[in-house]
């Protein structure tokens, strides 16, 4: 027996002239599903589509770079430029939308480990979705384990950062992203995120502000309720000028 695609195929979406982004949305709206900037969409896209979305999304940004009066075919410098940008945003600053959540080993807390660990600084890279400017900066991570809790290892929260990140995001939502993930794959008595960042959405455009840092956080579990292992954990950063 044939098994069923996940994701609905509407009528006419897989026409072989429709545009692949055409295809992929079409499914994503037959499921309900919402695809904002900073949603993964990697379940939806089936074998191959990756690579015709970039051959899709080169042709729109020469588009882009032809409407900037921009000569791509006299200047040698941005011959292959809507090339490159196309790769960068699919395979790299963009990753985290079109791929699925790195694979993380978990094991028993065997030895029933219960005091707080910190992992960081982990250096975070995103795009600002209002501008797509440079969002860099650096994160922690406090995990209070139970007896029950899956323990993962210190580079796999490095792992789940990035893929998190790798999306255009707000800083805000971002660090809830995170905490959400890495709450349900390791269920703590309490998790706690500090995010501190550039937004070069300020540095390189509008006020132009080079010094200027977001600094927000998440707390969950008993990171609410005590305040005592709330400052210690806050302590125990070091402090970002």
């Amino acid at each position: 027996m044939k098994a069923q695609p996940e994701f609905p195929t509407p009528a006419g979406a897989e026409d072989e002239g429709t545009p692949v982004s055409v295809r992929i949305r079409q499914r994503l709206q037959a499921a309900q599903r919402r695809y904002h900037a900073n949603d993964n969409i990697a379940d939806c896209i089936r074998p191959g589509e990756l690579e015709q979305l970039l051959d899709e999304v080169t042709t729109r940004m020469e588009g882009v770079l032809d409407s900037l009066v921009i000569d791509t075919a006299g200047d040698h410098n941005t011959r292959d430029t809507a090339r490159r940008v196309a790769k960068m945003y699919l395979n790299e600053v963009f990753k985290g939308r079109y791929v699925k959540a790195p694979s993380i080993t978990e094991f028993p807390n065997a030895e029933r480990l219960n005091e707080l660990m910190i992992v960081g600084p982990i250096t975070v890279r995103s795009a600002c979705s209002h501008h797509f400017c440079p969002v860099i900066g650096q994160l922690w991570i406090g995990v209070l384990p139970n007896e029950h809790t899956n323990v993962i290892g210190l580079s796999k929260y490095a792992r789940l950062a990035e893929w998190v990140m790798g999306r255009p995001q707000i800083q805000e939502e971002a660090v809830v992203q995170l905490a959400d993930y890495i709450q349900s794959k390791t269920r703590p008595d309490g998790l706690a995120i500090v995010m501190q960042a550039t937004h070069y959405c300020m540095a390189w455009r509008g006020v132009k502000d080079m010094d200027s840092k977001m600094i927000n956080s998440v707390m969950r579990g008993v990171f609410l309720k005590d305040m005592n292992l709330r400052r210690e954990f806050l302590a125990l950063i070091p402090q970002k000028s």
